[in-house]
């Protein structure tokens, strides 16, 4: 009992000490980026933001507690004590996943109640942008490349990445399967690889990088003449 009525007395002395301008509104505190202050014909209370979000005084919102990579605190540097749940080490706001090797998933944490969520293929979270991005951007370390990053015939995206006839980099390049002819690989987002197959009759033509007739890639004409029944497709169906 003794605490809580120190806490609310130093709340009322801080709140004493900050002057309402003449305009009514909501005013950050000079120190704590998650402190503000509401004034109404002069009287002042003194308020937090939710864990994890903090005073943004530049939105128009009412509710200006936004996430931390949105607002520049500046000299605001100190924060209200955290109160971590589970993987979120505070109660609102997106964090990476504890383990620093596992660098595309990350949680969104609202009131303490975390959803986990994924990058799309190839990209690493961030959170001082709360995105993901490239893992050159990002610039964590230690991350492991996981076993999707190999397929299990050994396959993995070249580094090299490959070019269009404009000189373009391809954002999803395709690649032939060295021994099937209805097989083909895609490096989504150039690094992670998917093994896929073109339907029965015919075969991946790496020229056109599309599926087409077996008589239009060479090498790949008699794929099914001597076939008693179909090869089987690896993947599912790309047309």
């Amino acid at each position: 009992m003794k605490v809580l009525l120190f806490v609310a007395f130093a709340a009322v002395a801080n709140a004493q000490q900050f002057k309402c301008p003449v305009k009514d509104g909501l005013y950050e505190d000079p120190i704590q980026c998650d402190k503000f202050y509401e004034c109404y014909d002069g009287i002042v209370t003194e308020k937090l933001c939710p864990d994890g979000l903090v005073f943004n005084p530049t939105i128009r919102k009412i509710n200006k507690c936004d996430q931390p990579f949105s607002v520049d605190c500046g000299n605001r540097l100190e924060l209200q004590p955290a109160q971590p749940t589970g993987p979120c080490p505070r109660r609102n706001g997106f964090f990476a996943h504890p383990d620093p090797k596992v660098c595309n998933v990350y949680y969104n944490c609202i009131e303490g109640i975390s959803t986990k969520q994924s990058c799309p293929p190839g990209l690493h979270f961030e959170e001082f942008s709360g995105t993901c991005v490239w893992p050159a951007t990002a610039g964590r370390e230690g991350c492991d490349a996981s076993e999707t990053m190999v397929l299990k015939d050994g396959f993995k995206c070249p580094k090299e990445g490959q070019s269009d006839a404009n000189g373009q980099l391809v954002v999803h390049p395709k690649y032939p399967h060295p021994n099937d002819c209805q097989r083909f690989y895609v490096c989504l987002n150039g690094l992670e690889p998917r093994d896929l197959g073109c339907q029965i009759g015919e075969v991946y033509n790496d020229e056109t990088q599309r599926c087409d007739a077996p008589e239009n890639v060479p090498g790949c004409e008699d794929w099914y003449k001597d076939d008693s029944a179909p090869k089987p497709v690896a993947g599912k169906k790309s047309s």
